[in-house]
């Protein structure tokens, strides 16, 4: 993919501290000839860290909160491109606070979009998860709400700020993540599990920053791409993290599923296929013939037709898995 479209161009990346936003600056400065690349985030230490890291005198830092709407006014003024990574995501956490969720997930994106539309920003694109369709847990609930906010913005930015979303499943390496609480526990002697059946979506964090790139580069507002990520069962990744260790079953968590799911039944009726990805569409269109490029080039999907882990055609084999875990 060529990312010429961002030559001289201005991108912020709220979160830039968390483990997509800090890669994804270090891919942005590697391989875009943006004039400059901003971190907006509210971990003061994280940046001083990435500061000693990162020699590069396009890279700026920003201190502030996705609660902080006149912050958020200040940091937008000349970017061009924002993507919105900034989220609460810890599944439990949120059940026992869940007004904290709500004030960032939900009224910190809605602060994101109308910084931007007021401050003029070309493209805002939202990350969003596979928890966000047919949520089970307050962390999709919310996640949910801030794709629908960012897909309906578009009737309030009059095409000058164009606001899409890209969703997917876990990533591989995260910080938090099931891959690197057991790279960091290589010895242990027993592991959870939760059920034995319980499939997961899984991509790297290349794959998560080439779809963020794409999205960038094609959207028109108002989309959601999902892409078409392979799926494992949790037993299996445990069988190659942690081969000798016991696995003991200890039942789905609280707001937890079995499977997930990336494309839902009812969104697929306004969805279109395409060779690695999926595309929905607005079933509010803001704009007459906004989507027609999509029509005339991506497929219908089925009736019935759902994207979901257990159901999915492309299944994660071990040796990828290692290869994914390695590359990380």
């Amino acid at each position: 993919m060529k990312f010429d479209f961002l030559k001289g161009k201005t991108i912020l990346i709220t979160g830039g501290t968390g483990s997509f936003g800090n890669a994804f600056v270090r891919f942005l400065l590697d391989n875009v000839a943006a004039r400059k690349v901003i971190v907006f985030s509210r971990d003061e230490f994280k940046q001083f860290q990435m500061q000693k890291e990162i020699n590069d005198e396009r890279l700026n830092f920003f201190l502030g909160d996705i609660r902080d709407l006149k912050r958020l006014e200040r940091a937008f003024r000349t970017v061009d491109v924002v993507v919105h990574a900034a989220a609460l995501k810890q599944v439990p956490t949120l059940e026992y606070n869940p007004f904290e969720a709500v004030q960032t997930n939900i009224t910190g994106s809605q602060n994101v979009i109308d910084a931007a539309i007021d401050q003029g920003v070309k493209k805002v694109l939202l990350l969003s998860t596979d928890k966000a369709a047919q949520p089970s847990n307050l962390y999709g609930a919310t996640k949910l709400c801030a794709e629908k906010l960012f897909i309906n913005g578009n009737f309030f930015s009059t095409g000058e700020t164009v606001l899409s979303a890209v969703r997917y499943g876990n990533v591989i390496g995260s910080r938090g993540s099931i891959v690197e609480a057991l790279r960091n526990n290589k010895d242990a002697k027993t592991v959870d599990i939760t059920h034995p059946n319980m499939t997961r979506f899984w991509l790297n964090l290349r794959q998560s920053f080439m779809l963020v790139l794409f999205a960038l580069s094609t959207m028109r507002g108002g989309e959601i791409f999902v892409p078409k990520i392979p799926s494992m069962k949790v037993v299996d990744l445990f069988d190659v993290l942690a081969p000798h260790a016991a696995k003991k079953i200890i039942g789905i968590r609280p707001g937890e599923k079995l499977h997930e799911v990336l494309l839902t039944k009812e969104e697929a009726r306004h969805a279109l296929e395409f060779e690695n990805h999926f595309v929905i569409l607005s079933e509010f269109p803001f704009q007459k013939g906004i989507y027609d490029k999509y029509h005339t080039t991506g497929k219908k999907l089925p009736d019935e037709f759902s994207f979901t882990s257990d159901t999915n055609k492309n299944w994660f084999t071990r040796e990828q898995l290692i290869d994914a875990i390695e590359a990380v």
